[in-house]
């Protein structure tokens, strides 16, 4: 495969003149940053409003749906809990940075304020609607005036039983000081009376514990599925909590904290302080209160004062409060209404060496593509070199995982085999800190070497590299991956991982490690490119090569796909490239500031979003490099990073060229058209920032239908002349633009 040219290296200071915007080409408007970038807070709404289209889009299963207006609502609290937070503090300080389109905080925050209050409402909106379709379904939410007399009884029964041992009443006056509520956490307010006789008015308060169930099912012999949600109960039994009282007036208050994290560059021992941290964090600022609507004021202030927090921060809520718990529906066992269950191949290639990950791999370079192709195959790679005595090495990152992480499992299992083991745990990945931290201590207790990457930076590229004793001397085998090492999410996000034991791949893998853990930038790189040391240079060197081949009157194509696309120097020289002729495809899940589509300025480019049954998440950049797209000639990537400034200049990524011709082809023929062609899923990205559901969307062509049913081109082993079976790309790919090109060298 042709993997140069001479416009393979160029100079910074070439970049700039090939990456220069045309002045005489870009109006007025566009010249200025408001007209050139679409603000990332309202493109982030934007991507959340796309998940909760599909909470109403009667295609997907009516618990699918539920469960894609629970994840609207997490998004949205966690977009509260950092970047509004993170406004909010800019002018707690008085700072006042402009964003990449040219606003102040104060105009960031009045702009997306009307925009959230418009989401929060969509989604209230949705709840009832699926709400009344759930019932049309025999699954009710039901209140306890609607309780029969049986169910008054099973109510009563669980209260007591699950119900009262965890809650603690709370009389707050001078003697009784007001309770601590975590981020996220929800508290009952009550205004209390004596009951049956006058006297003074009380303020009590039941918080509701982080790991209560929010809904009670009620025992069912037959007929439907009625549960009750838990502040309802706890209100009803609200006596059994204040003997002799009763609630004249009651209200759900849910809190929301700043949640980023104060990191020391500094810090000497840094587990210790980034423990302090997740410590501190917990007691950080209320952002925004939410609460039933109706509550009385008098109960609204009660929580004003002792939070404290501003009148401007409480919502109130015209429904649900904490619609992001609606998840526990989902688990509800009503397998019809979900999505059939989908199991993920294991890929034939593995099974051809008899299950010999090695053998498998040395034979030839190896994808497998996530969820469709199990994630065991990463899990049996280390879980081999932990048995195998000729391994005497592992080097892994770890940026998120689960607790009982089965790559942890293998680690600790390879370190008391004797193998030297080295671990990159990121401390620093947001919400999974006190998990990694834990973690990293299993670790070192078990003998592994632990390093934290660095205090200023996260460490977020994907990389395994496990070296084995063969003959006279060594082999290294390495994986790079585009997501994380995480054995749930692999189940559901799309990602890549790459095995290869190429000699030159494995050995940069090597310098970046090194570079991790002994920080000398790795110097003289010929494969892999690694940020913060050289990635922008690299991404912005490829699309000026595509510059020069436009103006050369060559076929000039970039095709990318990602989850974020905001960095401002990347989006300009995209601007520049689709100026000169280039022709520029985007699959951008999330936020995307760049205004596709206008004539003289961006109209060569095109931008998509897919959002379905499993969340896209692989990065994949393809580079014509003189030739159509799709073509074997093509400069193909695949990264850990998304095209982020702090992806750039503040975390440690990898970007990986994929030269192998049937990798290649089943990224760029295979992965890449069936995501271009997709339809029933995507939605295409306007000029003005917003997106339109594209057409074809009940019976079109959907990318996560094809690929569950179609096996990879590097899995299939022994079955990859049947490349052309029907199903196939080469079948379904009928538009000849998108057309896939016959491969040799397979």
């Amino acid at each position: 495969m042709n993997t140069t040219s001479k416009h393979s290296i160029l100079k910074p200071e070439e970049i700039r003149a090939l990456t220069q915007l045309d002045d005489a080409r870009v109006d007025a408007h566009f010249d200025t940053p408001r007209g050139r970038f679409i603000n990332r807070e309202l493109s982030w709404l934007a991507f959340n409003t796309r998940v909760l289209e599909e909470a109403a889009n009667p295609n997907v299963p009516l618990l699918e749906r539920v469960r894609f207006l629970s994840i609207s609502a997490s998004n949205l609290d966690e977009f509260t809990m950092v970047r509004i937070a993170g406004l909010k503090d800019q002018l707690a300080r008085g700072a006042h940075p402009l964003s990449d389109d040219g606003h102040t905080p104060a105009q960031q925050l009045e702009m997306i304020g009307a925009r959230i209050k418009n989401l929060m409402h969509e989604q209230q909106r949705c709840w009832l609607s699926l709400k009344k379709q759930l019932a049309e379904e025999n699954i009710e939410i039901i209140t306890p005036e609607e309780m029969s007399e049986r169910e008054e009884g099973l109510l009563r029964q669980h209260f007591e039983s699950h119900l009262f041992p965890l809650l603690t009443p709370i009389a707050v006056d001078p003697a009784h000081p007001f309770p601590f509520v975590p981020n996220l956490g929800m508290s009952l307010v009550f205004e209390l009376k004596p009951r049956g006789r006058k006297g003074k008015k009380h303020l009590g308060m039941v918080p509701m514990p982080l790991k209560l169930p929010r809904f009670i099912l009620l025992e069912r012999k037959r007929g439907p599925l009625r549960l009750l949600k838990s502040e309802d109960a706890i209100v009803h039994f609200v006596s059994e909590l204040f003997p002799g009282f009763e609630a004249s007036d009651a209200g759900l208050f849910r809190i929301v904290r700043d949640s980023d994290l104060d990191i020391e560059d500094e810090a000497e021992d840094f587990i210790r302080h980034m423990d302090s941290a997740v410590k501190k964090r917990r007691h950080g600022k209320v952002v925004r209160i939410k609460t039933n609507a109706g509550v009385s004021d008098h109960l609204k202030q009660f929580m004003l004062e002792h939070l404290p927090a501003m009148a401007r921060d409480v919502v109130e809520v015209e429904g649900m409060v904490g619609l992001a718990h609606l998840s526990e529906l989902v688990k509800l066992p009503r397998d019809d209404l979900k999505f059939p269950p989908y199991k993920a191949r294991f890929p034939e290639r593995i099974s051809d060496f008899s299950g010999d990950c090695f053998a498998a791999i040395a034979s030839k370079d190896l994808l497998i593509h996530h969820p469709f192709e199990s994630f065991d195959v990463v899990v049996q790679l280390l879980e081999q070199a932990a048995d195998d005595p000729h391994v005497v090495s592992i080097k892994q990152t770890l940026y998120r995982t689960t607790p009982d992480s089965p790559i942890v499992k293998a680690l600790v299992h390879a370190a008391e085999q004797g193998k030297a083991v080295t671990a990159l745990i990121e401390l620093k990945a947001r919400f999974d800190e006190e998990a990694n931290i834990r973690l990293a201590r299993t670790m070192e207790r078990a003998g592994i070497s632990v390093v934290y990457g660095f205090t200023n930076m996260k460490t977020h590229a994907k990389i395994s590299l496990i070296t084995r004793e063969e003959g006279v001397g060594f082999k290294s085998y390495a994986h790079f991956g585009t997501g994380n090492y995480h054995p749930v999410t692999a189940k559901i996000y799309t990602d890549l991982s790459f095995f290869t034991c190429d000699d030159v791949l494995c050995r940069e893998a090597g310098h970046v490690f090194n570079y991790i853990t002994g920080y000398g930038k790795p110097q003289g790189l010929k494969k892999l490119s690694v940020a913060p040391v050289r990635l922008r240079k690299k991404i912005l060197s490829l699309i000026a090569q595509e510059i020069a081949y436009a103006r050369e009157g060559r076929p000039a194509a970039i095709w990318a796909k990602m989850n974020a696309l905001v960095d401002p120097d990347i989006i300009d020289a995209l601007y520049a490239a689709s100026q000169a002729g280039v022709k520029i495809d985007l699959i951008v899940r999330g936020m995307c500031a760049l205004r596709p589509g206008i004539a003289g300025f961006s109209e060569n480019i095109r931008v998509k979003s897919i959002i379905g049954r499993f969340l896209e998440h692989a990065r994949i950049f393809a580079f014509g490099a003189g030739h159509a797209l799709p073509s074997p000639h093509a400069k193909l990537f695949i990264a850990s990073a998304d095209w982020m400034t702090r992806n750039f200049d503040h975390r440690v990524e990898v970007m990986v060229p994929i030269e192998n011709p049937t990798v290649h082809a089943q990224i760029l023929d295979q992965i890449l058209i069936a995501n271009l062609k997709d339809e029933r899923q995507s939605w295409q990205l306007n000029s003005d920032g917003s997106y339109t559901r594209m057409q074809g969307s009940a019976g079109g062509f959907a990318a996560h239908d094809y690929f569950m049913h179609n096996p990879s081109l590097s899995g299939r082993g022994k079955a990859l002349q049947q490349l052309a079976s029907p199903g196939s790309m080469v079948q379904v790919a009928k538009q000849p633009a998108a057309l896939p090109r016959k491969r040799s060298g397979r």
